[in-house]
């Protein structure tokens, strides 16, 4: 029997909310998609982030869930790489602050480094990786990114990490001063979740067999091969 769930293999209550609104109403070989998350079909399952890259540590982790879940696994992951920290905090964006970190801290530590940065040299971007695996083997990688500056203190109630001093130039907001629906249109996740819901709603019923042709991991839709400091 296929199995009709699609499993969100992260435990970030705030990703997995974006990317079920991103994914809500999805069918696949004409069924509705079921979206899971780890806490519900594999409680206490971990796996440790050792990538250098945003891409390293979506694919380990897409790959580590694939094989102890018969359908379809997603991982991702993402963070802020600011231009003068020579794209820090970078793949230690939810860490920046240990030990204990924490979005407060994570926040207040960036600011207490860009403190003597005038506004023209506080550019960064926001950097979401995507990996779809199934029983072991990547099947596509979907990348999304947006770019801002980050603000002098934090402003909005909404969003979650660094939402609050990520200022986005088009909207002349913060990301967290943002409607959920407006932000999740055109943050890096929101842009990587797009494109992983095209591929799915072309995706049909492929055969058994070997994996996709022209990369030798079955990855058939490639983004990227490494996560590169903002310009």
């Amino acid at each position: 029997m296929t199995e009709r769930r699609l499993l969100l293999a992260t435990g970030n209550p705030g990703k997995v909310r974006e990317i079920r609104r991103a994914l809500q109403g999805l069918s696949i070989d004409g069924a509705l998609l079921e979206i899971v998350g780890l806490p519900d079909v594999l409680p206490g399952l971990a796996h440790a982030e050792r990538g250098r890259t945003f891409e390293q540590n979506a694919r380990a982790k897409s790959l580590f869930y694939s094989r102890r879940w018969p359908g379809l696994t997603l991982a991702e992951d993402s963070g802020l790489e600011i231009e003068s920290l020579d794209g820090a905090p970078g793949v230690r964006s939810a860490r920046f602050s240990a030990p204990r970190p924490s979005d407060g801290k994570n926040i207040r530590k960036v600011l207490r480094l860009l403190k003597d940065i005038p506004a023209p040299a506080r550019r960064a971007r926001f950097v979401c990786v995507m990996v779809l695996a199934e029983r072991g083997r990547v099947v596509a990688e979907f990348r999304g990114e947006v770019r801002g500056r980050i603000a002098t203190a934090p402003r909005g109630e909404s969003g979650f990490g660094y939402d609050p001093i990520f200022y986005y130039p088009h909207l002349r907001r913060t990301f967290a001063e943002l409607p959920s629906e407006v932000k999740n249109a055109v943050s890096h996740r929101g842009r990587a979740a797009a494109r992983l819901r095209r591929f799915l709603e072309k995706k049909k019923k492929a055969p058994s067999g070997g994996p996709a042709a022209g990369r030798p991991d079955g990855a058939s839709a490639l983004t990227s091969a490494r996560s590169r400091p903002p310009r």
